[in-house]
Parts: C-alpha cells; sequence; structure tokens
C-alpha cells in the first residue's frame, strides 16, 4: 500500500509547535530555518504537515518503577549532589576573589542581530573607499563581500551570508549589504536624476538576480538626505512562485547617494523571506550610512 500523497511545496506552520513560526516544505523533508509568518509569506494548511496538538487535562505521572535489590539509583543521585555542590562552593569561591562583575558574551548572528533601533557605539562599520560611504557590520554570521561584482557597479564591497547553497538554475541565494560605484549605462547626470536613475537600477536587479516571473510591490519611492547629500531611496517587496527556491519573495532596499564624485553611491541591501526576522536591519542600516 501506499502513503498519503505529500502536500505542495509551500510555507506550513511551523512542525515543532512554535506559535506563530512557519518553516518552508519543499515537497519532501522541511528546511533547516523556522521564520516568523509576516509580509510575503503566504502559509498554507495540510493535515499531513499539521503541527503536534498541545497536551490537554492534566500530565500523567509516570507510574514508580518497584524497587529493586541492589538498586544503585540513590548512591547515583547522592554522589551527583555532592559533585553539584562542589562546583557551586568552587564557583562562588573563586567570584569572591574578584571584583570584576561577569560578563555573559552575546555575539550577535546572521539569524539574531543586536536588538534595538540604532547600532551600539563602537560597532565596526565597512567603509567602502572606492565609492566613498561607509555602514555598520551586521556581526557575526555575516562574511566580507568576497563574491562576484554586481552588474550595477563598477566595484563591490559589503557583507553577505547565504540561504540557499544551490538554486534550480544552478547560483546562489544570499542575503547581502553591499555597495559600489554606480555604472554609467544608467544615465546619471547628477542630483536631479536620482529618482530616474534609481527606477532603472531597480529594474536591473529585479531582472538579475531573482527567479521569475515575480511580482514587485513598491513599499518606497521617497528622496531623503544622507550627511547632508542629497539620495534617493526605492524599497520593494518582491513575491514568486518557483519550485526549487526556499525563498518565495524577498525584500530589497536601493538608496542612491550623490556622494560629490562623477558616480553616485549605490547601496543595496536584500532579505529573503526565509529571514523575515532580519526586515528591521533594513531601516537600521539605510539610517546608519555616512558618507567618507
Amino acid at each position: 500500500m501506499t502513503g498519503p500523497a505529500q502536500p505542495a511545496p509551500g510555507w506550513y506552520p511551523d512542525p515543532d509547535g512554535a506559535h506563530g513560526m512557519v518553516r518552508w516544505w519543499n515537497g519532501i523533508s522541511w528546511s533547516d530555518v523556522a521564520t516568523p509568518a509576516g509580509p510575503g509569506v503566504a502559509v498554507q494548511s495540510s493535515p499531513v504537515l499539521a503541527p503536534p496538538a498541545p497536551p490537554s487535562g492534566p500530565a500523567a505521572w509516570p507510574e514508580p518503577l518497584p524497587p529493586a535489590a541492589g538498586n544503585r539509583t540513590p548512591w547515583i543521585v547522592g554522589i551527583s549532589l555532592l559533585v553539584i555542590f562542589a562546583v557551586v562552593g568552587a564557583a562562588l569561591f573563586v567570584g569572591q576573589g574578584s571584583d570584576e562583575p561577569a560578563v555573559e558574551d552575546a555575539a550577535p548572528t546572521a539569524q539574531a542581530p543586536p536588538a534595538g533601533p540604532t547600532f551600539p557605539p563602537g560597532t565596526v562599520r565597512i567603509i567602502d573607499e572606492v565609492s566613498g560611504v561607509s555602514y555598520p557590520f551586521l556581526g557575526d554570521g555575516w562574511y566580507e563581500w568576497a563574491l562576484w561584482d554586481q552588474e550595477e557597479t563598477t566595484d563591490t564591497a559589503g557583507q553577505y551570508f547565504t540561504t540557499q547553497e544551490l538554486t534550480p538554475d544552478g547560483k546562489t541565494f544570499i542575503s547581502q549589504c553591499s555597495s559600489g560605484p554606480l555604472i554609467d549605462r544608467f544615465g546619471y547626470a547628477g542630483p536631479s536624476t536620482l529618482q530616474t536613475t534609481l527606477a532603472a537600477v531597480a529594474d536591473s536587479v529585479r531582472q538579475n538576480y531573482y527567479p521569475r516571473p515575480n511580482e514587485r510591490e513598491v513599499l518606497r519611492d521617497e528622496a531623503r538626505t544622507v550627511d547632508g547629500h542629497e539620495a534617493h531611496l526605492y524599497e520593494f517587496q518582491l513575491a514568486w512562485d518557483v519550485p526549487g527556491y526556499n525563498a518565495s519573495g524577498e525584500r530589497a532596499a536601493l538608496l542612491l547617494i550623490d556622494v560629490g564624485r562623477p558616480a553616485p553611491a549605490l547601496v543595496y541591501i536584500s532579505i529573503p523571506n526565509t529571514h523575515a526576522e532580519l526586515y528591521g536591519v533594513i531601516d537600521r542600516v539605510l539610517e546608519a550610512v555616512e558618507v567618507l
């Protein structure tokens, strides 16, 4: 006999039962990372993939084991308690001998950057001398840019982390925060052309780096000022339904800054919806960009 038909690939409630979380089902197995249900995440349902129901009623206590001759459990428990007391006592003794308070390491990762609306003082910054801008390094889990040059810039600096090692077209899917001098084929002719130039750049990015067909929702298209320099921001959400991709969408922000050089600086931030919990990083980075 055959088992039940497997549900189609998509986002489903987390099989571990975590409230408000979803996980990607590729038709055979689950992804490693659970994601909060949020914008761009279309959650499906299936009785086959339903998370376990919470237990109802009072919990049943296990029946005690009958006593047996020569049972070593009391001895083991007693020795374990003695060891615990000894360790705790040693820790207290060592703590009394130091005036410095204990400090816990809380190293951020690509999945959990430092919390807060702004970056803490002393945050390491990426200095892009070629394009003339700097912005915060996002912490452990992010890697210094060592990939390809973007099609839209003459040079690329920044940071990234891999979200899917191999896509159906044989490429690597990443989340990135990068920058570079804009290539001259987009017709930039000074601050008055920031918006029209950036619209063309956004079309190029959509064409070059995302599965097709896809749908685009423009979230922001607005003039900005960065360190007293004229700039323009174009932020959008893409959505697609293409088999073989872990992500079904991505949020991206393009910031074009007139830095007083022949080429404006392009800052490009992109986060797929497999890591939607990082969407808040976009605004934090945009607010922290500086002109050199």
